[in-house]
């Protein structure tokens, strides 16, 4: 956890604070109370467990360390909403937080409503020796809750979609437009390069897995103008894309014949063969020139493969999206699917739109060491098994999203609005 030194005068993360707390309320809206307590899968959580956690975050990270004479709101909540944290015991297991009716969700939302007043007294009355360290940890609060917003979004959406009645988060009240063209490149240098934050320089806000900046020798590469859109799938379909074992990896193939995967997740088609997709916006037509979404690694690996082009390693992309126009669409525009914007600009969409895959595993940069306490869990101790993304999507926020930020998931996984972009 980085310092944000900009953010020590109090109004500011109260402000700051608030905002992000409202945003959450905001995404829940359009949710019935049955609707927060559905749990589609393991990797998915209720609404109202989201909801909770976020807040069993800043009680147990700020307000029981930092506010005398703290009252938990509830002594049982501990262990229903902590997520993965060792440190602080056992818990409710992960695939059973659907069977979570109780507590309500009116129970919930006064549980935020009481964790909101205190943090904003602890604000208001923290001494000035602890005041950096509570705004620091308000910060990451902050940014762990925006975590959850997208994944709020992302989990509903697979629950509606295995819903027979298909219902909509929200009605489309106009078409999205998209502006694409052909598939060109760009040309990248190389040399060596610096990757990362500079944790001794910069005074805002990064996970610790970003850092520490160190050096990289690269290679000259070309990278895509922008990722590969639902034409483009359809193409590796129509090819027999998820029938030939020759394009995929071992274990991906495996994923395939087991899970019966025939198009992405959320792809249904009529007996026609005419192609619709399910978004948040419900069931429409397939957007041929919309970016390709929620495909795992081992279909973006797949696809990169049968195009006989590759995919970006994390250091790749991180030095080309520095020639990007960053303009994909992201969670304050509130379009909840993802769009390509293409003008002027060779580069398109490297921040929003949807999350790039890289080919490099999630593991620590050099001399990286995981903050100290209960907050070394944040990211250190799931660097196995996994792969980077980079970039955001159009469920991200805005002021959550930088070029270093470095998501991860495992291979297999579908459900986040995963695209590709190639490299060669």
């Amino acid at each position: 956890m980085i310092q944000v030194k900009e953010l020590f005068k109090r109004n500011k993360i109260k402000e700051y604070f608030s905002l992000s707390r409202q945003t959450t309320e905001q995404l829940c809206s359009p949710l019935s109370a049955e609707d927060q307590n559905v749990q589609s899968m393991e990797d998915a959580s209720p609404t109202k467990w989201h909801k909770a956690h976020t807040t069993w975050f800043f009680e147990t990270f700020i307000l029981k360390n930092f506010l005398k004479d703290y009252k938990i709101f509830n002594e049982k909540f501990p262990f229903l909403f902590n997520s993965y944290y060792q440190t602080f015991g056992e818990r409710q297991p992960r695939s059973k937080r659907g069977l979570l009716s109780k507590p309500s969700l009116e129970e919930i939302d006064k549980y935020r409503k009481y964790v909101n007043e205190n943090i904003d007294h602890l604000v208001d009355v923290a001494s000035d020796d602890n005041i950096e360290e509570v705004c620091n940890l308000i910060t990451l609060g902050i940014n762990h809750e925006q975590q959850h917003q997208e994944l709020i979004l992302m989990d509903i959406l697979h629950a509606f979609f295995l819903n027979p009645l298909k219902p909509s988060y929200k009605k489309l009240n106009k078409q999205i437009e998209h502006k694409s063209n052909k598939l060109s490149w760009k040309d990248i240098e190389g040399g060596i390069v610096e990757i990362g934050q500079d944790f001794e320089r910069s005074n805002k806000f990064f996970y610790d897995n970003e850092g520490p900046k160190h050096e990289v020798l690269l290679k000259p590469f070309q990278i895509s103008n922008r990722p590969i859109t639902n034409r483009e799938w359809l193409e590796f379909m129509d090819d027999g894309g998820y029938q030939k074992p020759e394009l995929w990896l071992s274990d991906g193939w495996e994923k395939v014949n087991a899970n019966n995967w025939q198009s992405p997740l959320y792809w249904l088609h009529d007996k026609g063969l005419s192609w619709y997709s399910f978004s948040l916006y419900g069931l429409h037509p397939l957007n041929l020139d919309a970016p390709v979404s929620h495909v795992s690694f081992y279909e973006a690996n797949a696809y990169a493969t049968w195009c006989s082009k590759r995919l970006p390693t994390e250091f790749e992309w991180e030095i080309a999206s520095s020639y990007s126009n960053h303009d994909g669409n992201l969670l304050n525009e509130n379009i909840l699917i993802p769009k390509i914007n293409l003008d002027k600009f060779k580069l398109s969409n490297m921040i929003g739109g949807v999350w790039e895959y890289t080919s490099s595993n999630y593991s620590p940069y050099p001399n990286y060491s995981p903050s100290k306490g209960a907050i070394g869990e944040y990211n250190g101790k799931f660097m196995i098994n996994q792969f980077v993304l980079r970039g955001g999507c159009c469920l991200t926020s805005q002021n959550h999203i930088r070029n270093t930020y470095r998501n991860f998931f495992y291979p297999s996984q579908r459900w986040m609005f995963s695209g590709v972009r190639l490299a060669n």
